[in-house]
């Protein structure tokens, strides 16, 4: 219990790190380098390539963290739970998704759109060179709605049934998604299964967020019936079974549509829409989709503390 608390607090008080030696970045130069491995020895079979780089990624950092934390408590109690809750620390994202938002929504307040462009671009994967205010702002609400799952809930999620080992990696997991889990002829077989296993493991955190913005939409007085009936309606409106959960409760709490066509590399790619056009979406949106975030992160960490603490009892 203290390990996650450690974790999570120390996440909203500093955020995201950015600094070399990030665990994720260690991470992505494992999965990298096994990759080129496997692409050598199984040129003719990509999908088998990149099944056996996330399974062994996943493995080793697993089995890493495991035992970091098996002789860290071993030499102190005190020294282990500190470790445990830096550990899980830097698998959420909770303060980092907020702070990178605001970044693009500076350039804004200054009426710098080519800054703001700019900005958007370190954080989503359309072209942004083209893009209006209104569809800055929409692409950072996006990324904050669909981030909250990956980036929040589901560290927490795997935290709280496995602690650091387990956090760490779901974020492998999540990290050979970002990194191979493209339809392009580079990655479309060797990004297979990566992609695929990246969809299993947030199957369970994506609904339960969406649901999360649903009751926290309530408690801050947006409309907690239009996040309901959007994400009913909505949730699978993406090619990813998970990706829309959060998008569509969020843009039914703020009346806003999200979600449309967008160009990749200069090539338009049309997208389902999520929500309703009840409104134009505004600034303010933003910020209340910041104010979702951390209402949703909190009131995981309450439900994930309240059922360790019962199963203690029970136990």
């Amino acid at each position: 219990m203290m390990e996650l608390t450690i974790g999570f607090i120390l996440d909203l008080i500093i955020g995201d790190p950015q600094n070399p030696f990030h665990p994720v970045r260690i991470i992505g130069n494992l999965c990298k380098k096994l990759e080129t491995i496997f692409r050598k020895i199984l040129k003719n079979n990509l999908k088998i390539a990149g099944f056996l780089t996330w399974i062994i990624a996943v493995l080793v950092v697993i089995l890493f963290n495991y035992y970091l934390l098996y002789f860290a408590y071993k030499i102190n109690n005190i020294l282990g739970i500190i470790l445990g809750g830096v550990l899980i620390y830097f698998c959420i994202s909770t303060k980092g998704l907020k702070v990178e938002g605001l970044k693009v929504i500076k350039y804004i307040i200054n009426n710098d759109i080519e800054g703001a462009r700019k900005q958007l671009s370190y954080i989503v994967g359309r072209d942004t060179n083209s893009l209006d205010k209104t569809q800055i702002i929409r692409a950072v609400i996006e990324t904050v709605a669909e981030n909250l799952s990956d980036g929040v809930i589901a560290p927490l999620f795997y935290a709280f049934l496995g602690g650091a080992p387990l956090a760490m990696g779901y974020k492998a997991v999540n990290t050979m998604d970002s990194m191979f889990g493209y339809k392009n002829d580079k990655y479309k077989d060797f990004g297979y299964f990566p992609a695929k296993l990246d969809d299993v493991f947030n199957y369970i955190p994506a609904r339960f967020t969406g649901i999360l913005i649903i009751f926290v939409s309530f408690v801050l007085k947006l409309d907690y019936k239009g996040s309901f009936r959007i994400y009913k309606r909505d949730r699978n409106n993406h090619s990813s079974p998970n990706s829309a959960h959060p998008e569509a409760a969020v843009a039914g709490a703020l009346n806003i549509m999200l979600g449309g066509a967008n160009y990749y590399f200069g090539k338009l790619v049309k997208k389902p829409t999520i929500g309703d056009n009840i409104k134009k979406i505004e600034l303010e949106d933003l910020y209340k989709t910041n104010n979702i975030l951390y209402g949703v992160a909190i009131t995981a960490y309450i439900i994930f503390m309240l059922c360790k603490l019962l199963w203690r009892i029970i136990l």
